[in-house]
């Protein structure tokens, strides 16, 4: 399925572009992101030969990752979200949002329209999340949507430079609430 266009309530998903990678890098070389991620900071060719491996790998068949821009209204970059396919109609949903855009609910929203994607569009199974166990926010936004918590993954990534446990979060399609979100 390419290309994907996503509405959330307060954001737009919608795939990456080349020209994109001068705006990625206020969410990936952004210290105050990426500490929250799997990876550490990307300098300004890192965060291009990221988004240019984004754009190729969006145009696979059979994709295996949605990797998608999460915009203001005016297509402003705010942030990404991605599902990578694994295991059997199964996701691992990851997002970040550019810190000066911390707190408008654009993560919530961004996760919720990909996890709707993942259940209505893709006829998934599980959508999970391993986030950090000092990430709170993160953590609220997967017990809003109504994500379960797992269990502690030890060592589960290893980024500025340190291993970091994740917590692990998951939800299935018939305990997505599709009329809500």
């Amino acid at each position: 399925m390419y290309p994907v266009k996503l509405a959330g309530r307060a954001v737009l998903l919608r795939e990456f572009r080349t020209d994109d990678a001068a705006a990625s890098l206020s969410i990936v070389g952004d210290d105050r992101v990426t500490r929250w991620l799997s990876f550490d900071s990307r300098n300004e060719a890192a965060a291009e030969a990221m988004i240019d491996g984004v754009v190729e790998r969006a145009q696979s068949s059979p994709r295996t990752e949605y990797y998608l821009a999460v915009t203001a209204p005016d297509d402003e970059l705010v942030g990404f979200a991605r599902l990578g396919l694994s295991g059997v109609k199964a996701a691992k949903l990851g997002y970040a949002i550019r810190a000066d855009r911390w707190g408008n609910g654009y993560a919530t929203d961004a996760a919720s329209r990909m996890i709707s994607f993942a259940f209505e569009e893709l006829g998934l199974h599980r959508v999970s999340a391993a986030i950090g166990p000092d990430n709170t926010a993160s953590i609220a936004v997967a017990r809003k949507l109504g994500m379960q918590h797992e269990g502690r993954l030890r060592d589960h990534v290893f980024t500025n430079g340190a291993w970091r446990d994740s917590l692990l979060y998951s939800i299935l399609t018939d305990e997505w609430d599709h009329s809500k979100n």
